[in-house]
Protein backbone atom coordinates (compact mmCIF):
# COMPACT_ATOMS: atom_id res chain seq x y z
CA UNK A 1 0.00 0.00 0.00
CA UNK A 2 1.66 3.50 -0.73
CA UNK A 3 2.32 5.79 1.43
CA UNK A 4 2.41 9.79 1.26
CA UNK A 5 4.80 12.18 2.92
CA UNK A 6 3.29 14.36 5.83
CA UNK A 7 2.82 17.74 5.00
CA UNK A 8 4.37 20.30 7.56
CA UNK A 9 3.73 23.45 8.44
CA UNK A 10 6.36 26.22 9.65
CA UNK A 11 5.48 24.86 13.53
CA UNK A 12 6.76 21.56 12.71
CA UNK A 13 9.84 22.34 10.71
CA UNK A 14 11.42 24.87 14.03
CA UNK A 15 11.12 21.79 15.81
CA UNK A 16 12.46 19.53 13.74
CA UNK A 17 15.66 21.95 13.45
CA UNK A 18 15.89 22.62 17.33
CA UNK A 19 15.31 18.91 17.89
CA UNK A 20 18.55 17.70 15.46
CA UNK A 21 20.58 21.04 16.74
CA UNK A 22 20.18 19.25 20.19
CA UNK A 23 21.45 15.72 18.90
CA UNK A 24 17.43 14.62 19.77
CA UNK A 25 17.22 12.98 16.16
CA UNK A 26 14.90 10.09 17.48
CA UNK A 27 12.14 12.75 18.18
CA UNK A 28 13.24 14.69 14.92
CA UNK A 29 12.59 11.94 12.67
CA UNK A 30 9.24 11.19 14.70
CA UNK A 31 8.15 14.86 13.76
CA UNK A 32 9.39 14.35 10.35
CA UNK A 33 7.62 11.15 9.95
CA UNK A 34 4.40 11.68 11.66
CA UNK A 35 3.91 15.53 11.87
CA UNK A 36 2.54 17.12 15.14
CA UNK A 37 -1.28 15.40 16.78
CA UNK A 38 -4.27 15.69 14.80
CA UNK A 39 -7.99 14.64 15.47
CA UNK A 40 -7.00 11.61 13.91
CA UNK A 41 -4.51 10.98 16.96
CA UNK A 42 -6.97 9.74 20.07
CA UNK A 43 -4.84 11.42 22.91
CA UNK A 44 -4.97 14.59 20.94
CA UNK A 45 -8.58 14.76 19.28
CA UNK A 46 -10.06 17.84 21.03
CA UNK A 47 -6.70 19.73 20.99
CA UNK A 48 -5.17 19.36 17.25
CA UNK A 49 -1.71 20.37 17.79
CA UNK A 50 -1.22 20.60 13.98
CA UNK A 51 -3.97 23.14 13.76
CA UNK A 52 -3.26 25.09 16.95
CA UNK A 53 0.11 25.34 17.12
CA UNK A 54 1.22 27.40 13.99
CA UNK A 55 4.54 28.90 15.02
CA UNK A 56 7.49 27.96 17.32
CA UNK A 57 9.83 30.85 18.49
CA UNK A 58 13.78 30.39 18.56
CA UNK A 59 15.05 28.67 21.56
CA UNK A 60 15.12 30.85 24.43
CA UNK A 61 18.71 32.77 25.25
CA UNK A 62 20.17 32.45 28.76
CA UNK A 63 18.99 34.58 31.64
CA UNK A 64 21.43 35.99 34.21
CA UNK A 65 19.33 37.02 37.06
CA UNK A 66 16.51 35.78 39.14
CA UNK A 67 13.10 37.16 38.73
CA UNK A 68 10.35 38.41 41.25
CA UNK A 69 7.62 35.06 41.43
CA UNK A 70 4.43 35.42 39.69
CA UNK A 71 2.87 34.84 43.79
CA UNK A 72 4.17 34.73 46.60
CA UNK A 73 3.37 31.92 49.17
CA UNK A 74 4.57 32.94 52.66
CA UNK A 75 6.95 30.45 54.05
CA UNK A 76 7.61 28.41 51.26
CA UNK A 77 11.33 27.92 50.34
CA UNK A 78 11.42 29.16 46.17
CA UNK A 79 13.88 27.78 43.72
CA UNK A 80 13.17 29.86 40.08
CA UNK A 81 13.59 28.95 36.59
CA UNK A 82 14.11 31.46 34.33
CA UNK A 83 14.57 30.40 30.79
CA UNK A 84 15.31 27.01 31.65
CA UNK A 85 18.00 27.37 33.78
CA UNK A 86 18.06 26.97 37.45
CA UNK A 87 18.20 29.98 40.26
CA UNK A 88 18.54 28.03 43.38
CA UNK A 89 19.82 29.84 46.73
CA UNK A 90 22.32 27.52 49.04
CA UNK A 91 20.17 28.00 51.87
CA UNK A 92 18.31 24.93 51.14
CA UNK A 93 15.81 24.11 54.40
CA UNK A 94 17.08 20.79 56.23
CA UNK A 95 15.68 18.14 54.41
CA UNK A 96 15.86 19.58 51.33
CA UNK A 97 18.60 18.59 48.79
CA UNK A 98 19.00 20.46 45.55
CA UNK A 99 20.86 19.32 42.69
CA UNK A 100 20.68 18.56 38.99
CA UNK A 101 20.19 15.58 36.88
CA UNK A 102 21.24 14.89 33.38
CA UNK A 103 18.76 15.21 30.11
CA UNK A 104 14.98 15.02 30.18
CA UNK A 105 13.41 12.91 33.13
CA UNK A 106 10.17 11.66 31.48
CA UNK A 107 9.71 8.03 30.72
CA UNK A 108 9.41 7.50 27.72
CA UNK A 109 6.17 7.13 26.14
CA UNK A 110 4.71 7.80 22.07
CA UNK A 111 3.60 11.25 23.04
CA UNK A 112 5.03 14.29 20.87
CA UNK A 113 5.20 16.43 23.84
CA UNK A 114 7.22 13.87 26.06
CA UNK A 115 9.58 13.67 22.93
CA UNK A 116 10.26 17.40 22.80
CA UNK A 117 11.09 17.76 26.05
CA UNK A 118 13.46 14.81 27.16
CA UNK A 119 15.25 16.01 23.77
CA UNK A 120 15.59 19.49 24.07
CA UNK A 121 16.09 19.66 27.88
CA UNK A 122 19.71 18.94 28.59
CA UNK A 123 19.80 19.71 32.79
CA UNK A 124 16.85 19.01 35.13
CA UNK A 125 16.55 20.01 38.73
CA UNK A 126 16.94 17.37 40.77
CA UNK A 127 15.23 17.54 44.64
CA UNK A 128 15.22 14.82 47.50
CA UNK A 129 12.82 15.27 50.21
CA UNK A 130 14.00 13.72 53.41
CA UNK A 131 11.48 12.57 56.56
CA UNK A 132 11.35 15.41 58.79
CA UNK A 133 9.00 18.33 59.51
CA UNK A 134 6.85 19.19 56.35
CA UNK A 135 8.27 21.41 53.63
CA UNK A 136 6.55 24.13 51.40
CA UNK A 137 8.53 24.42 48.11
CA UNK A 138 7.46 26.85 45.31
CA UNK A 139 9.16 26.14 41.94
CA UNK A 140 8.57 29.40 39.91
CA UNK A 141 9.21 28.92 36.34
CA UNK A 142 9.48 32.45 34.61
CA UNK A 143 10.40 33.17 30.76
CA UNK A 144 11.34 36.57 30.20
CA UNK A 145 12.56 38.58 27.09
CA UNK A 146 11.32 38.41 23.42
CA UNK A 147 9.16 35.43 22.51
CA UNK A 148 11.05 31.64 23.27
CA UNK A 149 10.45 28.19 23.26
CA UNK A 150 11.66 26.47 26.48
CA UNK A 151 11.93 23.08 27.57
CA UNK A 152 12.58 22.49 31.39
CA UNK A 153 12.49 19.60 33.82
CA UNK A 154 12.29 18.65 37.91
CA UNK A 155 13.18 15.18 39.51
CA UNK A 156 12.00 15.13 42.85
CA UNK A 157 12.00 12.11 45.47
CA UNK A 158 10.47 12.02 48.56
CA UNK A 159 11.68 10.05 51.00
CA UNK A 160 9.66 7.29 52.80
CA UNK A 161 7.38 8.81 55.49
CA UNK A 162 8.42 12.26 54.42
CA UNK A 163 5.82 15.08 53.70
CA UNK A 164 6.10 17.84 51.31
CA UNK A 165 3.62 20.35 49.31
CA UNK A 166 5.32 21.42 46.13
CA UNK A 167 3.74 24.29 44.40
CA UNK A 168 4.48 24.89 40.58
CA UNK A 169 3.95 28.46 38.99
CA UNK A 170 4.05 29.16 35.20
CA UNK A 171 4.56 33.22 33.96
CA UNK A 172 6.94 35.15 31.80
CA UNK A 173 7.22 38.63 30.01
CA UNK A 174 4.22 39.24 27.62
CA UNK A 175 5.19 37.73 24.63
CA UNK A 176 4.04 34.42 22.51
CA UNK A 177 6.47 32.18 24.80
CA UNK A 178 5.99 28.20 24.16
CA UNK A 179 6.63 26.43 27.35
CA UNK A 180 7.28 22.76 27.68
CA UNK A 181 7.66 21.81 31.29
CA UNK A 182 8.16 18.11 32.97
CA UNK A 183 8.18 16.60 36.90
CA UNK A 184 9.09 13.57 37.63
CA UNK A 185 8.03 12.64 41.40
CA UNK A 186 8.45 9.74 42.84
CA UNK A 187 7.03 8.67 46.45
CA UNK A 188 8.69 6.44 49.31
CA UNK A 189 6.66 4.13 51.28
CA UNK A 190 3.83 6.02 53.57
CA UNK A 191 5.09 9.79 52.04
CA UNK A 192 2.60 12.32 51.48
CA UNK A 193 3.06 14.76 48.50
CA UNK A 194 0.63 17.62 47.79
CA UNK A 195 1.47 18.84 44.40
CA UNK A 196 0.16 22.20 42.41
CA UNK A 197 0.56 23.71 39.52
CA UNK A 198 -0.64 27.19 38.33
CA UNK A 199 -0.46 28.51 34.83
CA UNK A 200 -0.63 31.87 34.67
CA UNK A 201 1.17 32.56 31.43
CA UNK A 202 0.89 35.39 29.76
CA UNK A 203 -2.51 35.41 27.23
CA UNK A 204 -0.15 35.20 23.97
CA UNK A 205 1.63 31.88 24.73
CA UNK A 206 1.62 28.17 25.08
CA UNK A 207 1.74 25.97 27.54
CA UNK A 208 2.72 22.28 28.06
CA UNK A 209 3.43 19.99 30.92
CA UNK A 210 3.71 16.47 31.86
CA UNK A 211 3.44 15.87 35.50
CA UNK A 212 4.66 11.75 36.03
CA UNK A 213 3.87 10.35 39.65
CA UNK A 214 5.11 6.95 40.84
CA UNK A 215 3.48 5.66 44.19
CA UNK A 216 5.24 2.99 46.54
CA UNK A 217 3.43 1.36 49.50
CA UNK A 218 0.92 3.63 51.48
CA UNK A 219 1.57 7.19 49.35
CA UNK A 220 -1.06 9.47 49.55
CA UNK A 221 -0.69 11.84 46.56
CA UNK A 222 -3.01 15.02 45.79
CA UNK A 223 -2.44 16.82 43.01
CA UNK A 224 -4.24 20.06 41.58
CA UNK A 225 -3.78 21.76 38.10
CA UNK A 226 -4.95 25.45 37.15
CA UNK A 227 -5.07 26.38 33.40
CA UNK A 228 -6.03 30.37 33.57
CA UNK A 229 -3.30 31.95 31.59
CA UNK A 230 -1.90 30.92 28.79
CA UNK A 231 -4.00 31.33 24.54
CA UNK A 232 -2.53 27.37 24.31
CA UNK A 233 -2.21 25.20 28.04
CA UNK A 234 -2.07 21.21 27.62
CA UNK A 235 -1.14 19.56 30.99
CA UNK A 236 -0.61 15.67 30.82
CA UNK A 237 -1.30 13.65 34.74
CA UNK A 238 0.37 10.37 34.52
CA UNK A 239 0.39 9.10 37.78
CA UNK A 240 1.48 5.26 38.40
CA UNK A 241 0.09 3.98 41.77
CA UNK A 242 2.62 0.80 42.38
CA UNK A 243 2.35 -0.18 45.69
CA UNK A 244 -0.53 -2.00 47.81
CA UNK A 245 -2.33 0.87 49.88
CA UNK A 246 -1.24 3.68 47.62
CA UNK A 247 -4.00 6.56 47.16
CA UNK A 248 -4.17 9.51 44.63
CA UNK A 249 -6.62 12.88 44.39
CA UNK A 250 -6.01 13.99 40.78
CA UNK A 251 -7.52 16.73 40.37
CA UNK A 252 -7.40 19.97 37.69
CA UNK A 253 -9.50 23.05 36.96
CA UNK A 254 -9.69 25.14 33.58
CA UNK A 255 -10.45 28.39 33.51
CA UNK A 256 -10.96 29.78 29.63
CA UNK A 257 -12.30 33.02 28.32
CA UNK A 258 -12.68 34.19 25.21
CA UNK A 259 -10.23 32.44 22.51
CA UNK A 260 -8.23 30.30 25.27
CA UNK A 261 -8.03 26.28 25.49
CA UNK A 262 -7.48 24.73 27.91
CA UNK A 263 -6.40 20.74 27.77
CA UNK A 264 -6.25 18.52 31.17
CA UNK A 265 -5.44 14.73 30.14
CA UNK A 266 -4.65 12.32 32.80
CA UNK A 267 -4.37 8.57 32.88
CA UNK A 268 -3.85 7.00 36.04
CA UNK A 269 -2.63 3.46 36.57
CA UNK A 270 -3.59 0.92 39.23
CA UNK A 271 -0.94 -1.43 39.15
CA UNK A 272 -0.98 -3.30 41.66
CA UNK A 273 -3.77 -4.95 44.06
CA UNK A 274 -5.73 -2.31 47.08
CA UNK A 275 -4.77 0.78 45.67
CA UNK A 276 -7.39 3.85 45.01
CA UNK A 277 -7.80 7.26 43.53
CA UNK A 278 -10.28 9.88 43.31
CA UNK A 279 -9.95 12.17 40.10
CA UNK A 280 -11.69 15.06 39.93
CA UNK A 281 -12.10 17.70 37.47
CA UNK A 282 -13.66 20.71 36.63
CA UNK A 283 -14.10 23.07 34.04
CA UNK A 284 -15.36 26.72 34.03
CA UNK A 285 -15.59 28.62 30.25
CA UNK A 286 -16.88 31.92 29.31
CA UNK A 287 -16.99 33.72 25.58
CA UNK A 288 -15.74 31.63 22.99
CA UNK A 289 -13.58 29.73 24.56
CA UNK A 290 -12.88 25.80 24.99
CA UNK A 291 -11.90 23.30 27.96
CA UNK A 292 -11.08 19.95 27.24
CA UNK A 293 -10.91 17.41 29.88
CA UNK A 294 -10.07 13.56 28.66
CA UNK A 295 -9.47 10.93 32.11
CA UNK A 296 -8.24 7.38 32.03
CA UNK A 297 -8.26 4.94 34.29
CA UNK A 298 -6.18 2.12 34.10
CA UNK A 299 -6.96 -1.00 36.27
CA UNK A 300 -4.05 -3.98 35.52
CA UNK A 301 -4.86 -7.50 35.62
CA UNK A 302 -3.07 -7.76 38.84
CA UNK A 303 -4.61 -5.03 40.48
CA UNK A 304 -7.80 -6.45 42.04
CA UNK A 305 -9.27 -4.54 44.84
CA UNK A 306 -9.13 -1.38 42.89
CA UNK A 307 -11.45 1.38 44.26
CA UNK A 308 -11.11 4.39 41.06
CA UNK A 309 -13.92 7.03 40.39
CA UNK A 310 -13.57 9.49 37.94
CA UNK A 311 -15.32 12.67 37.44
CA UNK A 312 -16.04 15.81 35.74
CA UNK A 313 -18.09 18.92 36.05
CA UNK A 314 -18.51 21.54 33.41
CA UNK A 315 -19.89 25.14 34.30
CA UNK A 316 -20.71 27.17 31.00
CA UNK A 317 -21.14 30.85 31.10
CA UNK A 318 -21.78 31.63 27.60
CA UNK A 319 -23.44 30.05 24.46
CA UNK A 320 -20.29 30.57 22.83
CA UNK A 321 -18.22 27.91 24.83
CA UNK A 322 -17.01 24.40 24.86
CA UNK A 323 -16.61 22.06 27.16
CA UNK A 324 -15.43 18.63 26.05
CA UNK A 325 -15.24 15.59 28.59
CA UNK A 326 -13.48 12.09 27.52
CA UNK A 327 -13.81 9.69 30.21
CA UNK A 328 -12.38 6.48 29.91
CA UNK A 329 -11.84 2.97 31.66
CA UNK A 330 -9.55 0.17 30.47
CA UNK A 331 -9.85 -2.55 33.28
CA UNK A 332 -8.48 -5.81 32.79
CA UNK A 333 -8.93 -6.79 36.88
CA UNK A 334 -12.25 -8.63 37.76
CA UNK A 335 -12.79 -7.43 41.30
CA UNK A 336 -13.07 -3.94 41.28
CA UNK A 337 -15.39 -0.70 42.04
CA UNK A 338 -14.59 1.48 39.10
CA UNK A 339 -16.76 4.24 37.38
CA UNK A 340 -16.62 7.50 35.63
CA UNK A 341 -19.61 10.65 35.00
CA UNK A 342 -19.28 13.83 33.77
CA UNK A 343 -21.81 16.63 33.90
CA UNK A 344 -22.19 19.70 32.07
CA UNK A 345 -24.26 22.59 32.97
CA UNK A 346 -25.15 26.23 33.31
CA UNK A 347 -25.72 28.37 36.70
CA UNK A 348 -28.91 26.62 38.68
CA UNK A 349 -31.41 29.16 37.83
CA UNK A 350 -33.51 28.76 41.12
CA UNK A 351 -30.15 29.44 43.14
CA UNK A 352 -29.44 32.24 41.49
CA UNK A 353 -32.89 33.34 41.54
CA UNK A 354 -33.11 32.99 45.80
CA UNK A 355 -29.60 34.87 46.15
CA UNK A 356 -31.13 37.69 43.90
CA UNK A 357 -34.24 37.57 45.96
CA UNK A 358 -32.13 37.91 48.89
CA UNK A 359 -31.08 41.48 47.43
CA UNK A 360 -27.63 40.27 46.41
CA UNK A 361 -26.46 42.04 42.90
CA UNK A 362 -27.10 39.66 39.94
CA UNK A 363 -23.08 39.81 39.23
CA UNK A 364 -22.30 39.27 43.02
CA UNK A 365 -24.57 36.47 42.96
CA UNK A 366 -23.26 34.49 39.76
CA UNK A 367 -19.63 34.66 41.28
CA UNK A 368 -20.70 33.17 44.47
CA UNK A 369 -22.04 30.15 43.00
CA UNK A 370 -19.40 29.67 40.78
CA UNK A 371 -16.71 30.45 44.25
CA UNK A 372 -18.71 27.75 45.49
CA UNK A 373 -18.76 25.14 42.40
CA UNK A 374 -14.94 25.60 42.38
CA UNK A 375 -14.67 25.36 46.51
CA UNK A 376 -14.52 21.17 46.41
CA UNK A 377 -10.72 21.55 44.51
CA UNK A 378 -9.21 23.99 46.94
CA UNK A 379 -10.77 22.89 50.67
CA UNK A 380 -8.59 19.92 50.68
CA UNK A 381 -5.32 22.53 50.05
CA UNK A 382 -4.65 22.11 54.29
CA UNK A 383 -1.48 24.83 53.80
CA UNK A 384 -3.11 28.25 54.35
CA UNK A 385 -1.05 30.29 52.84
CA UNK A 386 -1.10 27.98 49.14
CA UNK A 387 -4.72 28.13 49.57
CA UNK A 388 -4.87 31.53 49.70
CA UNK A 389 -2.88 31.61 46.13
CA UNK A 390 -5.20 29.69 44.68
CA UNK A 391 -8.38 31.56 45.61
CA UNK A 392 -6.49 35.04 44.67
CA UNK A 393 -5.58 33.27 41.25
CA UNK A 394 -9.32 32.25 40.77
CA UNK A 395 -10.57 35.63 42.25
CA UNK A 396 -8.40 37.48 39.63
CA UNK A 397 -10.32 35.46 36.82
CA UNK A 398 -13.16 35.73 37.69
CA UNK A 399 -13.29 39.33 37.68
CA UNK A 400 -12.02 39.58 34.37
CA UNK A 401 -8.54 40.94 35.06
Amino acid sequence: MATFPVRLGAAEHTLIEQLKAAGADQAAERIETAGLPTRRVEAYHYTDLKTLLRAVPDLAAAANDAVTPSVAIEGAYVISIVNGAVKASTDAPAGIMIGTARGGVLSTRDDVVTHINNGLTKTALSLDIAAGDEQVIQIDHTIVGEAAHVSDAVKVFVADGAKVTIVETFAGSDAAHLGNHAVYIALGEGAEVVHVSIDRSPAQSSHFATNEYHLAAGAQLRTLVVHGGANLARTQVLPRLEGAEAHADVTGLNLVADGQHADITMITEHAVAHTTSQPLFKSIARGRSKSVIQGKLIVARDAQKTDAKFMHQGLMLSDEAEILSKPELEIYADDVVCGHGSTCGKLDEDSLFYLLSRGIPKAEAETMMVRGFIAELVDPIENEAVAGVLNDVIDTWLLGK
